[in-house]
């Protein structure tokens, strides 16, 4: 199928995002193989779904990368042409993103939401903010995170309702308000604190992240195994045929790149912040288990595919899974297969950059993909999908 719109720059390109793994960058990184050799149920698709979160002190050797299965129940059936919202993770942003769509009523409301709860005016910080205060973990997450919602309740708004949400990363924080989880006023104080209790992490215990291209999961925990000589590392990112990303102690890192690239195998290091999605944020984990003992989440409306189990989430698992999505791989590829296999075939990323939806063209050749991130995106999903109901 066509693209709705453009996915946001080149096919498979991505810039370096903190959290989502780019798909192609300068060197021509960007070549794909098959990830799967081997899977496990969930719902009515093999999926593969290892799990590298054994639990162990941030700063010991992470050694055991086993497969569990997924948990909730089975992703209900998915009309043909039924829009899946992806949400962006941290690392898409850039300063002046949506400015153009804050005219709006839905994002402009949105907006003003988040600056009540936030105590600062995030309008301004997304229009104005240098690239390195808007980059900062503390200011990207919510900036992302607000402007995700708000596209999304605009869209929704005019008749676009999604059949699923999913999100990579931080953008699981977007589908929690997205779903009906939890109200957008908890979802941004959610996203404050998660945000501070990362950066806190990330600076207590350096880390970094790096895309391994020609990856499978097999290979990968062997290396990750080999290489780490008692530090932290691990599989952070499942995110699509080939591309797998590690994270772990700096040295760590650094001799899985040296070692893929002596097996002829080329990687990419991310510009991250962080060793996201590994044991090195523990801290942080600790922390958000303990502010989340004053969180009630309610059962979604709208499924929420889970970045942890690639299986969707519901209430009384929410503050289980959203603690261990901090040290837990994200299970990218996985969600987007066990949605294709409930029947999705749209698939519309709501945010900024274009990311996923250049990931899941490398999962789903056949998916019809979308990124809805300025007006002239905007407007031609709701023409194109005016276009298809009509039909």
């Amino acid at each position: 199928m066509a693209d709705l719109q453009p996915a946001g720059g080149p096919d498979g390109a991505a810039q370096s995002p903190e959290e989502v793994a780019c798909c192609a960058t300068a060197g021509g990184v960007g070549d794909t193989q098959s990830l799967e050799q081997s899977s496990l149920r969930c719902g009515t698709r093999l999926v593969g779904t290892p799990d590298a979160s054994c639990s162990k002190d941030a700063g010991s050797r992470l050694t055991c990368v086993a497969v569990q299965p997924c948990s909730g129940s089975a992703i209900p059936s998915i009309s043909p042409g039924a829009p899946v919202f992806m949400f962006s993770g941290q690392g898409s942003q850039k300063p002046g993103m949506g400015g153009d769509l804050l005219a709006v009523k839905e994002v402009g409301e949105v907006f003003a939401c988040a600056s009540d709860v936030l105590g600062y005016d995030v309008a301004d910080l997304v229009l104005n903010a240098e690239p390195e205060k808007l980059n900062d973990t503390r200011n990207a997450q919510p900036a992302l995170c607000v402007l995700s919602v708000a596209v999304a309740r605009a869209l929704m708004a005019r008749g676009a309702e999604p059949a699923a949400v999913l999100g990579f990363s931080l953008g699981q924080v977007s589908a929690l308000a997205v779903s009906g989880m939890l109200s957008d006023e908890a979802t941004f104080a959610f996203v404050k604190v998660r945000s501070e209790l990362m950066a806190e992490a990330a600076a207590a215990h350096p880390g970094a992240m790096s895309a391994l291209l020609k990856a499978d999961e097999e290979s990968v925990a062997a290396l990750c195994e080999r290489c780490a000589e008692g530090e932290v590392l691990v599989p952070a990112n499942f995110n699509c045929p080939g591309q797998i990303v590690v994270a772990g102690a700096p040295a760590a890192v650094a001799c899985a790149e040296a070692a893929w690239a002596e097996a002829g195998k080329r990687s990419s290091r991310l510009a991250t912040s962080g060793a996201f999605h590994s044991p090195l944020l523990a801290d942080a984990a600790a922390g958000l288990a303990a502010y989340l003992e004053d969180v009630e989440f309610s059962e979604p409306r709208i499924p929420l595919i889970c970045n942890v189990t690639a299986a969707p989430l519901s209430a009384t698992e929410a503050r289980d899974h959203l603690v261990r999505h901090l040290t837990s791989p994200v299970r990218f590829q996985q969600s987007v297969e066990a949605l294709a296999g409930a029947g999705a075939d749209t698939f519309v990323e709501v945010g900024f950059g274009g990311v996923l939806a250049n990931l899941v063209k490398r999962i789903d050749k056949t998916a019809t993909r979308a990124c809805v991130q300025d007006r002239a995106s905007f407007d031609g999903f709701l023409a194109a999908s005016s276009a298809t109901d009509s039909e």
